[in-house]
C-alpha cells in the first residue's frame, strides 16, 4: 500500500479569516438584535451602549469594534428597518392600493423593528436630536414617493385629479404610522382587516369614475 502523497502548493489553502470575517458578522447582528429590543423597551435615552453589551455578551470594547459610537447603532439600527422595506416592498413601481394591503406583513415578520422604528421617531421630534434630520429626510423621502405614484395614476386616469396628491400622500403615511403605534399599545389588533379596509376605502376614494357604456 503506497504512502500517502504530500501536500503541495497547488493545494487550496485553509481561509481562517473568512471563518472570523462569518464570526464577526455573527456577533455584529447580535448586538443589532439586543439594540432592536432593548430600545423598543427603553428607548435610546435608557439604553447605554453598556447594556447592549452585557446583554449581547460582548465586551464594551467588542461592542465599539463594530460600533463606534451610540449614534452609529442607532443609524444601524435604522438601516435594518430601512433595508427591510426595501426588501420586501415594491413603492415606486408597484400598485399603492396593494402594497398598503401588505403592511402588516411587516409587523408579523419583524415586530422589533416596527417597536424599535416608533420609539426612535417619537424620541427624535426635537429638531437637536441625534436622529432628528434622518428621520425628517425618511419621512420626506416616503411622502415623496407616494405623491409620485398617486401623480402618476392620475396622468394615466387610474386616480381622479381634483384633489392634492401630496397632501394625501401625508395622510397615508399618517395612517401608517398611526397604527404602527396603536399596534405597541394593543398587539389584538386585527392588522390585515385593518390596513385592507383602508385599501380598498382609499382605492375607491381615489379612482377615476370610468364613463359607462351605452346600453344596446
Amino acid at each position: 500500500m503506497s504512502a500517502p502523497e504530500p501536500a503541495t502548493a497547488l493545494e487550496t489553502p485553509r481561509r481562517p479569516y473568512a471563518a472570523l470575517l462569518a464570526k464577526g458578522e455573527d456577533r455584529r447582528q447580535r448586538i443589532l438584535g439586543v439594540a432592536e429590543r432593548l430600545l423598543a423597551r427603553n428607548g435610546w435615552r435608557n439604553t447605554s451602549l453598556a447594556q447592549i453589551a452585557k446583554e449581547a455578551g460582548v465586551t464594551p470594547a467588542g461592542l465599539l469594534h463594530h460600533f463606534e459610537s451610540k449614534e452609529q447603532l442607532l443609524n444601524a439600527v435604522l438601516d435594518a428597518r430601512d433595508a427591510d422595506d426595501d426588501a420586501h416592498a415594491d413603492y415606486r413601481s408597484g400598485d399603492l392600493i396593494i402594497e398598503l394591503s401588505r403592511v402588516p406583513e411587516r409587523f408579523h415578520r419583524a415586530p422589533e423593528l416596527v417597536g424599535t422604528f416608533m420609539v426612535l421617531l417619537a424620541e427624535n421630534i426635537a429638531p437637536d436630536a441625534p436622529l432628528h434630520n434622518r428621520l425628517h429626510k425618511r419621512y420626506r423621502d416616503a411622502a415623496d414617493i407616494i405623491t409620485a405614484i398617486i401623480e402618476r395614476g392620475q396622468r394615466n386616469g387610474d386616480y381622479r385629479n381634483d384633489f392634492d396628491a401630496a397632501t394625501k400622500a401625508v395622510e397615508i403615511l399618517a395612517f401608517i404610522n398611526g397604527m404602527e403605534t396603536l399596534w405597541l399599545l394593543d398587539p389584538s389588533i386585527p392588522l390585515t382587516e385593518v390596513f385592507k379596509g383602508y385599501a380598498d376605502s382609499l382605492g375607491r376614494e381615489l379612482a377615476a369614475t370610468r364613463p359607462q357604456p351605452m346600453p344596446t
